[in-house]
């Protein structure tokens, strides 16, 4: 698999993982299968093995290539968030295989949640809790926590969001089987029932474990409660601008290469 995973933490605060990117090529075959349309092909192929790809259809090529592209190469933060929300997605569904897991937006600057996580006790069928996700490629990952992600974690601690949150999860669990969908919305709207998960690109400054003890500095005091309600996940990236624009350019050579095969 393309990312590995190392147990980071803060004291009684929170916990997480530092991801490492271990095949650059692989990781660009599995972005490049979402942005075709393919998320469920990529999902299957995280956790099983022995089944053939699907077509990728020419029709599919000019979306996959617009989402692997910046309009502008010196402004290159929408598409380079969408990536890092693919990669996020990816990092999600290595860590918790039977996980419901929201699949990638389709477009750049999504309005929605980053990400959605529902997480089902296999026993009952019960939910027992909604992950809420901020994902962000960022140059300045602490400025990004502190001064947004914070806000956003409050507001829906607050319930700013619930109406967007109850719709998220039930188009999520109407693709489940044997889950009361009714129950389950009622669930979530209990503030303990929510877990929030944070995923962000680190650079030099934050790569230890007192960075990560600064980066996720106030975890507590905006969601209270136990620490497995506050999880978080960074990705070390020397030059992420330009690393990204690497990676965009595997893929979007990958996804061509997926086309020609089946014109």
């Amino acid at each position: 698999m393309p990312i590995t995973f190392s147990v980071i933490g803060g004291k009684n605060g929170w916990a997480g993982s530092s991801w490492t990117i271990t095949n650059d090529d692989e990781l660009a075959g599995l972005i490049a299968r979402v942005a075709l349309g393919q998320s469920r092909y990529v999902r299957r192929v995280l956790k099983e093995t022995g089944f053939a790809a699907p077509d990728a259809k020419e029709t599919e090529l000019a979306g996959a290539l617009k989402l692997l592209t910046a309009t502008d190469p010196k402004n290159p933060w929408h598409r380079d968030g969408w990536l890092f929300q693919v990669i996020s997605w990816i990092a999600a569904n290595l860590q918790d295989p039977n996980g419901l897991i929201a699949p990638p937006h389709m477009i750049h600057a999504h309005k929605g949640f980053d990400g959605v996580h529902v997480k089902i006790d296999p026993k009952t069928n019960l939910v027992t809790s909604v992950v809420i996700c901020e994902e962000k490629a960022t140059d300045n990952a602490r400025k990004m926590v502190r001064d947004r992600i914070w806000k956003e974690f409050e507001g829906m601690q607050s319930g700013e969001r619930d109406n967007e949150l109850a719709a998220e999860v039930t188009r999520l669990l109407e693709t489940a089987k044997s889950v009361d969908v009714d129950s389950a919305v009622e669930t979530i709207v209990w503030k303990n029932a929510r877990y929030y998960r944070i995923a962000i690109t680190i650079g030099d400054e934050h790569n230890d474990a007192s960075g990560y003890q600064k980066l996720f500095d106030g975890y507590d005091a905006v969601v209270n409660g136990e620490v497995i309600r506050r999880r978080g996940e960074v990705l070390y990236l020397k030059n992420l601008r330009a690393w990204m624009a690497v990676l965009a350019n595997r893929a979007t050579k990958k996804a061509t290469a997926m086309v020609a095969v089946h014109v």
